[in-house]
């Protein structure tokens, strides 16, 4: 999948998340990295300006003393209160469900809002968690031994969806 494509399905996806549920005491919450910028893409489409905040949940990871002795953690950037807001909840790829349980417990620890949706890019299946998206982009149906990577200009200089393969613990697109 390439940039325009990429820019359909969020143009898609904005006009139905007004739709049906409307812009009222809506905010987007991006879950960093790529899930906040593709909240302020989603942002620049809705026809009314909402408050977006980033949110980044490296401390509620069920692998956190795992990741390694030095693990990178971000900043949480909601500079808005959450209680009895409709949120938004933004990411890349659904696929074990694992990341958007720890974004809703940071999320929970903030306040109470009055629902939470999920929205993402894509959802590649294989969940480990009983969690689905309300807005999905695209379903991709891909192996236990593949990975799908949303890549941003922002992050990564060029704007794609690709599955990589991993073979021997290497990737391969």
């Amino acid at each position: 999948m390439g940039k325009e494509e990429i820019r359909e399905i969020l143009k898609n996806m904005a006009g139905k998340i007004e739709k049906e549920i409307g812009l009222d005491n809506l905010v987007l919450i991006g879950i960093k990295r790529r899930g906040a910028i593709i909240a302020d893409r989603i942002n620049k489409i809705l026809s009314k300006k909402l408050p977006v905040g980033y949110l980044d949940i490296t401390f509620y990871r069920d692998d956190f003393s795992k990741i390694g002795a030095h693990p990178v953690v971000g900043t949480t950037e909601i500079l808005f209160d959450i209680d009895d807001k409709k949120i938004i909840l933004i990411d890349d790829v659904l696929y074990t469900g694992r990341t958007i349980r720890a974004a809703l417990d940071a999320l929970i620890d903030l306040g109470r809002p009055k629902f939470v949706k999920l929205f993402v890019v894509i959802d590649r299946g294989h969940r480990e968690f009983p969690i689905y998206a309300d807005f999905i982009g695209k379903k991709v149906e891909v192996k236990e031994n593949e990975m799908v990577e949303v890549r941003l200009k922002e992050i990564d200089g060029k704007e794609e969806v690709v599955v990589v393969r991993k073979w021997n613990g290497q990737e391969r697109t």
